[in-house]
């Protein structure tokens, strides 16, 4: 009897709730805008439901898509909304499983981050979660009214309807980043998930579970309540690696749409890659578009406070770490070892993990290394080691600023001294004595350089190649600097060669002063040397 009351067949079916059955608004305010299509995310998803491998955790960093992710889910999977018009012009559109799950299932979504934004966080903010979660549910199915808990009211749905749910999670770790300390909301939001998560129930209650998050969590301790989801994350993301941002093509076509410079795009936001496929920062690409220059924008959706507190840590040489990439090293990293939260750092390797989920890392997993992905990222390292408490990493900020200054003022002997102290005290003895070693010194030498020059990079310039050419900001009084590097040669020898191949080239339609730099490392006296020389154009 209880059966024939459903509401299925009622007005409130074509209600969007504020939790349940959202609808497609997100989605079409997405579309609305510059889309770039990942609609085929909802095949993957598609092909899990009612599945083992239906309980899904994709851990992102933040502004990397997620909720775009969960906002196209909801306008998809969500009954008593029409999303046709929204995605048949998509990839999706072309997949068999397309119109099987179009519009066909009721979705709970719980945006964590919304409730701990305008819920008290005090001991009762889990409960006041579960009955603004359960009132809204009412709405929809009166037998979920007078339920003191969300998996009982879910159940009695279950029951009343025979159907499942999707479940959509985002930012499923936002209590445990905001509420680090409060352990009786954390425990008591663990029995929740745990309760929802129960392996019998799930299958029961639940068609498909897609969370997001900022770290993994299937070493989170007591928070194993989550254990048997299926985790994709900036470590291991296949197979959903295109879905972590932009891919190389997207970002190509978006430079030819925009008339972007897509070389100064892959220089800027570039960097997160696996295997072949290299992903894009797709906030900052965007914002670039959108303004029409490249420059920080990813990183200032949040202070540099955060990366900073972690570099002075200086976990086993973290400090030399950190100087070594700033040349644009790689370094080895274990990342089995870290237990995916922000506090129970170790070791180096767990602080490098860390950084890696943060977004500020890049990792290789061919042969587990880990590097600074791009130049906007170095620049928020650049900040974060200038504001710090590290004395070892102010040193060498100050030993830049001093070889600034020396370049500034022509003085090559000067400038030769600092390059020899760092080639000395930053470079490995296994990697001292190439050239590639050298360049990577001078890289670091010259860390100072982001706050007067917008990138420093090997460009083509006349007939060969400028080892390192600086770029001056705009509205800086100082000059751009092209430096040569030689090995077994002299410093004079360099700086002819940047005359010879007519490097300056490469700044065409540049009026004012140029400093040529060159710099020799003497591999029978271990010495280096430097010639400095301004000349106008």
């Amino acid at each position: 009897m209880e059966k024939a009351t459903s509401p299925r067949a009622t007005e409130k079916r074509n209600i969007s709730g504020k939790y349940i059955n959202i609808g497609n608004e997100g989605f079409e305010s997405i579309r609305n805008g510059e889309y770039v299509d990942k609609s085929k995310l909802i095949c993957f998803v598609n092909s899990c439901l009612n599945t083992p491998q239906k309980l899904i955790c994709v851990s992102r960093p933040r502004r990397f898509g997620k909720s775009f992710a969960t906002k196209m889910l909801c306008a998809y999977y969500t009954r008593g909304c029409d999303s046709l018009k929204l995605f048949e012009d998509l990839d999706i559109a072309g997949d068999i499983s397309f119109r099987k799950h179009l519009n066909k299932y009721d979705v709970l979504y719980l945006d964590i981050t919304l409730f701990l934004s305008t819920i008290a966080q005090d001991e009762h903010l889990v409960d006041h979660m579960e009955v603004a979660i359960i009132k809204d549910l009412a709405e929809f199915y009166p037998v979920a009214e007078g339920q003191h808990n969300l998996v009982d009211a879910l159940r009695k749905i279950n029951e009343l309807t025979g159907d499942k749910m999707i479940l959509i999670i985002d930012e499923w770790d936002a209590m445990f980043r905001e509420c680090r300390d409060q352990n009786k909301i954390l425990d008591q939001y663990i029995l929740l998930l745990r309760s929802l998560f129960k392996s019998s129930l799930t299958d029961r209650l639940f068609a498909g579970v897609y969370m997001t998050g900022i770290l993994p969590i299937k070493k989170y301790g007591h928070e194993s309540a989550v254990s048997d989801f299926y985790e994709y994350s900036m470590v291991e993301p296949r197979p959903l690696q295109s879905y972590i941002g932009f891919t190389e093509e997207e970002v190509g076509a978006l430079c030819e749409k925009y008339q972007m410079e897509f070389q100064m795009m892959k220089k800027w936001y570039d960097g997160y890659h696996v295997g072949d496929i290299h992903v894009y920062n797709p906030k900052s690409v965007m914002e670039s578009i959108l303004r029409n220059t490249y420059s920080n924008y990813w990183t200032k959706t949040e202070t540099y406070e955060a990366l900073r507190d972690y570099i002075d840590m200086n976990f086993d040489g973290l400090k030399d770490a950190i100087i070594d990439m700033l040349g644009e090293q790689s370094l080895e990293v274990d990342t089995g070892s870290f237990q995916n939260d922000m506090t129970s750092m170790k070791s180096r390797d767990d602080v490098l993990t860390l950084l890696i989920h943060l977004g500020y890392l890049a990792y290789n997993e061919k042969n587990r290394t880990v590097f600074i992905p791009n130049t906007e990222i170095r620049e928020e390292f650049v900040r974060a080691i200038k504001n710090g408490n590290r004395k070892e990493l102010m040193k060498a900020v100050m030993r830049s600023d001093a070889l600034l200054s020396a370049t500034w003022a022509a003085d090559g002997k000067k400038a030769a001294e600092i390059i020899g102290d760092i080639h000395n005290e930053e470079t490995s003895p296994n990697f001292y004595n190439n050239e590639q070693a050298l360049r990577s010194v001078i890289k670091t030498a010259y860390l100072s350089s982001v706050d007067h020059y917008t990138r420093m990079e090997e460009l083509p310039a006349g007939k060969g190649y400028a080892d390192i050419v600086f770029w001056p900001r705009q509205g800086t009084v100082h000059p751009p600097i092209i430096v040569e590097l030689k090995w077994s040669k002299t410093e004079k020898a360099a700086l002819q060669q940047i005359k010879d191949k007519n490097y300056p080239a490469v700044l065409s339609g540049y009026k004012g002063d140029i400093l040529l730099v060159g710099v020799a490392y003497n591999t029978d006296t271990k010495s280096h040397s430097c010639a400095i020389e301004k000349i106008t154009v």
